[in-house]
């Protein structure tokens, strides 16, 4: 974990608002990954929100000027658009493919999106792969093995599950394999959290995937093993719960995870956004700028994708206040640098 006093945030501005113009960023545009692609170019996704709340994943390329800003956004399109049974709600018409991430998964030389599909019962955690970023092809939603946990004696694919994100290189998993893991957070209460667990409140969990399932067919990313919490709320800022943020990327000391957490804030009477107040770890980040302050929540900055900008700099792309997409500039302390 990065505290603040060793870690620096520099906001750097907001690099995307919706266009009044797109029907479907009429609700907002939020929640971007961030991730280079072949051609070198940094690549974002960002959850695009129409008026009715129906959720789809843009694509764009992002400007910079010529000191090296991100200043802007070209859009290119859509990478996925709500179509399977398990991402349409058609009764109420929202729901779709919500919050993804992207991770270049190494020994399977692809990207793999991890998104949340808001189908008919529930939020569940999808997957899709692409070799380019350009077309996406997807593999299913995650299957949490077995049916019923042995441990926990629960059946994890009946929980809302969200915040998907895989490493992007293997791991050694409980039973000694060499895995793939994915990190979700699984949503529960006292009434329904799993058996052992203490704290009813949402966690970080992770799964795993034996890498040699995964390289002879990457569908078996569909099926996880091994489930465990990793990360409990501790701090008052995570008061209400926490969640997975950006893909982890390997320093010096080990894998490292911007996650955020969630407090509750008091709104005025009569206003109707969601009273809950998101940050980054600490907080590295926390919202403050006016712009964090003004949207369907209280306020919110909502990790999710990273660009490693070398010599310890990092460029944290974020979703503001669900409603549109900020960038800040980390200096990670030397000792993840050594």
């Amino acid at each position: 974990m990065i505290n603040r006093q060793s870690t620096t945030a520099t906001r750097l501005g907001i690099v995307m608002r919706a266009d009044p113009e797109r029907p479907e960023e009429a609700g907002g545009v939020l929640n971007p990954v961030a991730v280079r692609g072949p051609d070198g170019a940094l690549h974002i996704f960002p959850r695009l929100v129409d008026a009715k709340g129906s959720s789809r994943v843009g694509h764009a390329c992002v400007r910079f000027d010529e000191a090296g800003t991100p200043v802007g956004v070209e859009r290119l399109g859509m990478a996925l658009e709500p179509r399977e049974p398990y991402e349409l709600r058609p009764q109420t018409g929202d729901g779709g493919c919500e919050d993804p991430r992207i991770t270049y998964v190494e020994p399977l030389r692809c990207y793999i999106m991890a998104y949340c599909a808001f189908g008919p019962e529930r939020a569940r955690v999808a997957l899709a792969r692409s070799d380019d970023l350009e077309s996406w092809e997807r593999l299913g939603l995650v299957d949490f093995e077995p049916r019923q946990d042995p441990f926990y004696r629960v059946h994890f694919d009946n929980y809302y599950n969200k915040d998907g994100v895989h490493f992007p290189a293997p791991v050694i998993a409980p039973d000694g394999q060499q895995a793939l893991a994915l990190l979700h957070r699984p949503t529960y209460d006292r009434t329904s959290k799993p058996a052992g667990v203490e704290d009813p409140r949402r966690a970080i969990w992770i799964s795993y995937c034996p890498l040699s399932e995964a390289l002879l067919d990457p569908r078996a990313l569909c099926r996880m093993h091994q489930h465990q919490v990793l990360i409990q709320p501790e701090f008052a800022w995570e008061a209400q719960y926490i969640g997975g943020g950006t893909p982890p990327i390997r320093t010096a000391e080990g894998w490292l995870l911007l996650y955020h957490g969630v407090q509750y804030q008091q709104v005025p009477p009569g206003d109707g956004r969601k009273p809950l107040r998101y940050s980054t770890s600490v907080p590295i980040l926390q919202p403050g700028a006016p712009e964090e302050q003004e949207g369907s929540l209280v306020g919110a900055v909502f990790p999710t994708g990273l660009d490693d900008r070398g010599n310890g700099q990092i460029d944290l792309y974020y979703g503001v206040a669900d409603a549109r997409i900020g960038v800040a500039r980390l200096e990670l302390p030397a000792l993840l640098l050594a």
